[in-house]
């Protein structure tokens, strides 16, 4: 997938050119020298700050991953647990788990 060319939600201003950012800009070109100098930032900063800084990428792993499904629930199951705002997901999964751990009947059709 190519990589876009501005951020998400970016809307061009008609009243700035490149030339008018160019003009601006207080960043100077570098040179291929310069370029040939760099390095990555884990071989430059203390290692302490660079664990800092690197981006851990989101929540942490579990240990167990859940198991994505479809589930066919009533509609007013379904109202009751939302209702009950941001996490109303992992709360349905406690109920389950406490089911479990309850026992659950077991159908003999088996």
């Amino acid at each position: 997938m190519p990589k876009p060319d501005h951020a998400p939600g970016y809307v061009p201003n008609p009243h700035y050119s490149q030339e008018d950012w160019d003009e601006v800009c207080d960043n100077p070109e570098l040179t291929d020298a310069e370029i040939a100098e760099l390095r990555p930032a884990a071989e430059v900063l203390p290692p302490a700050l660079y664990a800092a800084l690197v981006n851990k990428g989101g929540r942490p792993k579990a240990e167990v991953r859940r198991v994505p499904i479809s589930l066919r629930v009533d509609p007013d199951v379904l109202a009751a647990f939302k209702d009950t705002g941001p996490g109303w997901q992992t709360r349905m999964h406690e109920v389950l788990a406490a089911a479990v751990k309850a026992g659950l009947p077991r159908s003999d059709a088996a």
